[in-house]
This record gives structure tokens, sequence and C-alpha cells, in this order.
């Protein structure tokens, strides 16, 4: 049994970051995000998600070997550590990619399936004990929520997701470890995440695992019109659709009260 045979699977974010929408600053050093991981760990994550660079609507990239420098010796201190549970590492840089692989992360969750850093495809076939989170985005962070417009927005996603999947097939990554996210808030306005929300086993029907970020996000505000630090009830409302339509693995900020909130929606069953 493989971790994407469990029922679901909940990925915890840690941001080594100083700008990311939520949490910026809170684990910008290597050994607050360790302490964190570690946390997120205790609190029932099958799979730690560390990120060095914001990828919040207008952040800029940074340069990947600073990205790089805030990203692998937080996996290798894991490593270090003993910790049980895959790591994966949020980029959208070969490179970064590389050297967190290279510390000891076994799964790439790329924001732009490859679309900005046409190496990463080939990257992952070369490693082939790497899951690829491919997830749908369009611009990049800086440009990517100005004036988002889709004629078909599920149907676009869709194929454009579909072609991410087919370059990393091409490249040899294995059909196995490929998860497929939709993209909830790059590139999509409020409407465009409801509907990408309600027809999401449009995408399960793809045939891979969905990956969703619905964690705290602007269209969640939207429609709570919450501050982020308020989100975590809307989130879980949105987490519970998700499920229900399909979602396999739900990358989140609260882990304990997703982990909790899973756990009594599954032991109820999916149609409640």
């Amino acid at each position: 049994m493989t971790i994407l045979d469990k029922s679901y699977i909940i990925m915890g974010i840690v941001n080594v970051t100083e700008d990311s929408f939520y949490d910026g600053g809170r684990y910008a050093t290597a050994s607050a995000a360790v302490d964190c991981a570690l946390r997120l760990i205790g609190e029932g994550a099958d799979v730690i998600d560390i990120g060095g660079c914001s990828s919040r609507p207008g952040a800029k990239f940074l340069p990947p070997e600073e990205e790089a420098a805030r990203v692998a010796p937080v996996v290798c201190e894991l490593i270090r550590r003993g910790v049980s549970v895959p790591i994966s590492v949020d980029t959208v840089w070969s490179s970064v990619a590389e050297a967190a692989i290279g510390a000891g992360a076994t799964w790439v969750n790329d924001i732009a399936a490859g679309r900005i850093d046409t190496r990463m495809p080939k990257l992952v076939a070369s490693n082939p004990q790497c899951a690829a989170v491919l997830t749908h985005s369009r611009g990049t962070p800086d440009t990517m929520q100005v004036n988002p417009s889709y004629a078909d927005t599920v149907g676009e996603v869709i194929r454009e997701t579909a072609r991410s999947v087919d370059a990393f097939l091409e490249a040899g990554v294995d059909k196995g470890k490929i998860i497929v996210d939709p993209g909830f808030g790059f590139a999509k306005d409020t409407g465009h995440n409801a509907e990408l929300l309600r027809r999401l086993g449009d995408f399960v029907s793809m045939g891979y695992p969905v990956l969703v970020g619905l964690s705290r996000k602007s269209f969640i505000g939207a429609l709570t019109n919450r501050p982020v630090e308020s989100r975590l009830p809307g989130t879980l409302a949105a987490t519970a659709v998700a499920y229900k339509n399909g979602a396999k693995i739900f990358r989140v900020h609260d882990v304990r009260e997703t982990a909790d909130f899973l756990r009594v929606l599954t032991a109820l069953g999916k149609d409640v």
C-alpha cells in the first residue's frame, strides 16, 4: 500500500517565506520551518509541502538560488530527524526541485506544471521515486489575477492540465506518480473557483488523484466576507464539497482541524 491508496491525504503547508498571504514570516527561518513541519506531522499531516517563494497574487519570483537556499536546509534537517512522511517541494524551478530532491524530498509541487521551467518534466522523470503535482495556472503570480477570463472554465482548465500531463508522460514520468490540481486561486476569480469546485468530478475523470488547495484563499473570503485569519470555517465547508466530489489530497494550513473534519466526514459517509 502506498500513500496514494489512502482514502484521503492531508498535505501540510510550510512557507519558508516572509510574504505568504496567511503565514508569511512566521516560519521564515529554517529552524522555525522545521518546528512547524514537525508540529504539522504530529497533528496528522501525511505529506509536508515546503515552499521558499510566495505564490500569492502579486508576488514576484525569487532567484532560484535564493529559493533553494531557503528550502533545501529544511528538507535536509527533517530527513536528519527521521520524519516518516513524504516531503514535497513547492517550486516552479527545476534547479530548486533538484536541490530539494538531493536533500531528500520525494514530491515536486509545481504551480506552473512545467510551463515556466520546461526542464521540470525531465527532472522529475530522472528521479522515479518522485511524485509530481501538476497545478493549473496562467501567467505568473504577479500577473495571474489581472482579469482572468475563460469562455469555458472547466473545459479550458482540463485541456490545459491535460497538456501538462502529456508533457510529463512524454518525458518519462510514470503515470502513477502524477497528481493534478485545478489551481484554485491561480488565474481564477470567485466564479471560476466555485464552478471548478462544483465540477471537480470532471478532473477526477482524468484518471489521476486530484489535489485541492483551498485553505483560507481569497475566494473563501469573498464568499464569507471574512479576513484571512477567520476563513477556517469557510475552508472546511469547501473541503466537504471537494471531498464529496472526489478530491484525494487536501493542501492546508490547519492540519489538526482538517484531520478531525475529514475523520468525522468519512466516518459518517461521503453522502452526508
